[in-house]
């Protein structure tokens, strides 16, 4: 007989991290620096202890998914909101990702955020983030995943500005705000497409009501009626594609890097922009039915993961080259969820949280021994002066390139293999992007580790003089990252993909179904790793890697020519491909065109000048004619009382007449 969660202990997890940052927010003065963190620490610490027991009980010891209600909140026209679970094998996976992740992330800022002045709020916000994305991966109804899906918002905005000194720090969290509402719009609507089909919020409910959604229509034109699980697939995917950074909506997480590095190692690993991957990977059954919104996944993902990783190319600061990588990988997955490979785009997800937040923060630690230097071209040689940082950072490069036996490689590689595989339109463009991703992906990698820790120092004398390596405190979180970026991907291939893991937390259509047929040839991890030697992507990855060697440490004047050569692209990638020139120069401008134009005709002369004013003025017209009346002189009140007299009996005797 299964034994069911507790959902006491359940709800301890996310309230934990909650407990954590309203004290080290409120009381942070009153309790002091070290005490604000030791709480923070505690509080995600033990939701991580307690997120592994989940995970044990739920594996090992075959306990049921929990889905319950725990609190309603409000009740209008039949329709519940409430706050709920839903913790299953999906759920349970992202809970601990999130968890570790976050640990390892609030460690590392004891050393990182040492002298800063706001130090006890940069805990309270961290474990704050924390929070609302625990609460996001385990609601079991929109209403509360819109809660955790706003909060993760509102707690990045904080983060991303959290020196709100630099002017750059607050146009930084100012554009993630903006962008990701214009994603949250799209997500909203997706919301409300769901409420009003299926008439609830519950994901049980409305994943029950999805096949009877197929054969509704919504009349976009009168003559052109469009499919309603359709819009609301698409309508999700646009909230996916604000917080998982996908094209065009991309062009915040690149300036979140204004933030601390422990925070942009928290939201490009495990919180924030997983938001998206997780929710799809949730709505399984609603993308499942849709081919056109599958295809606008596969498709948007698979650019992403091209033209954001060329990008990584041409910058010279540590920070947004990862960033830029993160862009890349999240189109990776993004392409999996169009590929219906929802268990392997997680499966990525999962991998890699550890090595991005690794390299994160490993770069975080170069910077601090650099004394906050970001420009590689400042660096060098650094492999000699910091050999825990140079070694992990290592092993988080060759997962990220998705080197055979690490990490990256066992999800990455699936990841190929699905998307070659599938039947969905647009899936061998998709492939293609993909595929030569690989090579960018190398190639970029490669040239910031050779840059930064390769060839001969490049470092000024006054950073040369008072460099110093960092203590345990940043080198323990790298390490303990370091060992799931070179195993985990080993160790859990084959329950998460071919062991039935997740259950029924995802569907896929038979027909749809590539993992499947991927499990007909599959024999293993091992002959899987041995069997890259034997494939084209191994070998594009290495030719990547044999590039950045050339250019940065073998021939590096060979750059200047090819920059030279291809000058017309350098200032097109140097651009950004102009998304940031178009969003401040055509959308914006437009933007404010059309509420100036709403403000003066619409506020202005109808509202305020018309209907108000102009109420106002005709009332006081007719009290300045009617003013006129009141003379004083006795005449005149009976001229007007014959007068009225007349109107009367006219009145009267029309009456009279018509009757």
């Amino acid at each position: 007989m299964n034994s069911t969660l507790n959902p006491t202990l359940l709800a301890s997890i996310p309230l934990l991290p909650l407990a954590a940052a309203l004290l080290a927010g409120l009381a942070g003065k009153t309790i002091g620096r070290a005490a604000s963190a030791a709480v923070a620490i505690t509080g995600v610490a033990f939701a991580c202890a307690l997120s592994c027991v989940v995970l044990l009980q739920l594996t090992a010891g075959h306990a049921a998914d929990y889905d319950g209600t725990l609190y309603t909140w409000l009740v209008t026209d039949g329709v519940h909101m409430q706050v709920g679970f839903l913790v299953d094998h999906l759920t349970v996976l992202m809970m601990v990702v999130v968890t570790f992740v976050s640990l390892c992330v609030h460690v590392y800022t004891i050393g990182y955020m040492h002298d800063d002045p706001g130090y006890q709020r940069f805990f309270a916000y961290i474990s704050l983030f924390t929070f609302a994305m625990l609460m996001l991966v385990m609601s079991n109804n929109f209403m509360q995943l819109f809660f955790g899906w706003e909060a993760v918002g509102v707690v990045s905005y904080l983060l991303i500005g959290f020196w709100f000194t630099r002017p750059s720090a607050i146009f930084a969290n100012l554009k993630a705000f903006l962008v990701n509402r214009v994603g949250d719009f799209g997500f909203l609507l997706g919301i409300a497409a769901v409420l009003y089909y299926t008439g609830s919020l519950d994901y049980h409910t409305v994943f029950a009501a999805a096949p009877t959604i197929v054969a509704k229509s919504v009349p976009f034109v009168s003559a052109q009626p469009g499919s309603a699980i359709t819009l609301i697939c698409v309508c999700l995917f646009i909230g996916a594609m604000g917080k998982s950074a996908q094209m065009p909506l991309h062009v915040w997480l690149p300036d979140s890097m204004e933030g601390p590095t422990p925070i942009s190692a928290l939201i490009h690993a495990a919180t924030m922009v997983t938001a998206g991957i997780f929710m799809v990977a949730r709505m399984s059954p609603l993308f499942e039915l849709s081919q056109t919104a599958l295809s606008l996944v596969l498709i948007i993902g698979a650019s992403t993961a091209l033209f954001m990783g060329l990008l990584g190319i041409i910058n010279n600061d540590i920070k947004r080259v990862i960033a830029y990588s993160t862009l890349s990988q999240l189109g990776y997955m993004t392409a999996g969820l169009g590929a219906s490979a929802y268990s392997v785009a997680i499966f990525h997800l999962m991998t890699h949280a550890f090595f991005k937040a690794l390299l994160f923060l490993a770069a975080g630690a170069v910077i601090i021994a650099m004394h906050h230097e970001q420009d590689m071209r400042k660096m060098g040689g650094l492999r000699h002066r910091m050999p825990v940082t140079y070694w992990t950072a290592m092993i988080g490069s060759l997962a990220l390139i998705g080197t055979p036996f690490f990490s990256g490689f066992f999800s990455k590689d699936a990841l190929l293999d699905v998307i070659h595989a599938s039947r969905h339109w647009g899936s061998t463009y998709a492939y293609w992007c993909v595929l030569l991703g690989l090579f960018v992906t190398a190639l970029y990698t490669f040239r910031m580790m050779f840059l930064t820790f390769h060839g001969e120092e490049r470092l000024d004398h006054h950073t040369a003089e008072h460099f110093h390596d960092v203590g345990w405190d940043m080198k323990a979180p790298l390490v303990a990252l370091a060992i799931p970026s070179l195993l985990i991907g080993w160790l859990t291939i084959d329950p998460l993909l071919f062991g039935g893991f997740f259950n029924d937390a995802i569907r896929v259509l038979p027909e749809q179904n590539m993992v499947a047929e991927m499990a007909r040839t599959w024999h293993g991890a091992t002959n899987f790793a041995f069997g890259a030697f034997r494939s084209l992507p191994m070998y594009i990855a290495a030719a990547g890697v044999a590039t950045a060697w050339v250019f940065v440490l073998w021939r590096p004047q060979w750059g200047d020519a090819v920059r030279a050569r291809f000058a017309a692209v350098n200032v097109i990638l140097d651009n950004k491909f102009y998304f940031d020139w178009i969003n401040e120069n055509v959308l914006a401008p437009l933007a404010r065109g059309v509420g100036y134009l709403l403000w003066r005709a619409g506020d202005q002369a109808i509202i305020d000048t018309t209907a108000v004013n102009g109420s106002a003025d005709t009332i006081g017209w007719l009290a300045g004619v009617t003013r006129r009346m009141q003379s004083g002189f006795l005449y005149s009140y009976a001229f007007w009382m014959i007068i009225g007299l007349a109107a009367l009996l006219g009145w009267f005797l029309s009456g009279l007449s018509g009757s």
